[in-house]
């Protein structure tokens, strides 16, 4: 049996699906997805239809492809379920951008459940510990919000590597270079330039900014030295 959570992020899977089965006790929960808003209320969901005589349960992580700040929501819900039921939980294989956000919030990766509820920051806690903790906090949201960003940014970025692939006669990796540094000595963000470049070949065609525009010329007059 499966349960989905409905995730935000544009052209990403769009549920976190948890699988799971027992044997002789074992419960064994696979997620597949991310872990995101909602992640947490469908944990509780399948954690409820576990039967009695569960003595323990663990969860392969290997399919889950994204985590936010929720995850963390996740993984408190786990812990709830140890303290009020007994039964140990593991989670294993934990990858990529993941682990990644684990090792931000100051996580064991090989079991991140142990350091929790210390992981989190609370408000009412003034303590160097828990400053640390928000600030590692921060650090991961921040991070989280960089790739979110990214995610959103880079069809325009593709589109535009295409234009100039087409318009210079250029490799996808020359269009890349070309971007980056006209992003580099114009000060703009790379987004930015690519959607100055794609806009110049629209129907308006109105062209990049005059400093965009500068940079881009020389980054192409670079290209092959």
């Amino acid at each position: 049996m499966t349960s989905a959570a409905h995730t935000p992020l544009v052209g990403r899977a769009d549920a976190l699906v948890i699988e799971s089965r027992v044997d002789a006790g074992r419960a064994l929960f696979a997620p597949r997805g991310e872990l995101v808003r909602g992640c947490a209320d469908i944990l509780t969901e399948k954690l409820t239809e576990l039967p009695a005589g569960v003595d323990l349960l663990e969860l392969d992580m290997t399919g889950v492809v994204f985590m936010d700040t929720a995850g963390l929501q996740f993984l408190e819900t786990l812990g709830d379920y140890t303290q009020l039921h007994g039964v140990p939980v593991a989670t294993v294989n934990w990858g990529g951008q993941p682990r990644r956000i684990l090792e931000l919030a100051g996580l064991d990766t090989t079991d991140p459940l142990h350091a929790t509820r210390a992981a989190i920051p609370r408000p009412s806690s003034s303590s160097a510990v828990a400053l640390e903790r928000a600030e590692r906090l921060r650090l991961l949201e921040r991070e989280v919000e960089q790739l979110r960003q990214a995610i959103a940014s880079r069809p325009v970025i593709d589109q535009a590597r295409g234009i100039l692939m087409a318009t210079q006669d250029c490799t996808p990796d020359e269009a890349w270079t070309i971007l980056r540094q006209a992003s580099q000595l114009s000060n703009t963000k790379l987004h930015a330039v690519a959607a100055a470049v794609t806009a110049s070949t629209g129907s308006d065609g109105s062209p990049p900014p005059e400093q965009v525009r500068a940079a881009l010329k020389t980054a192409i007059a670079r290209r092959g030295h």
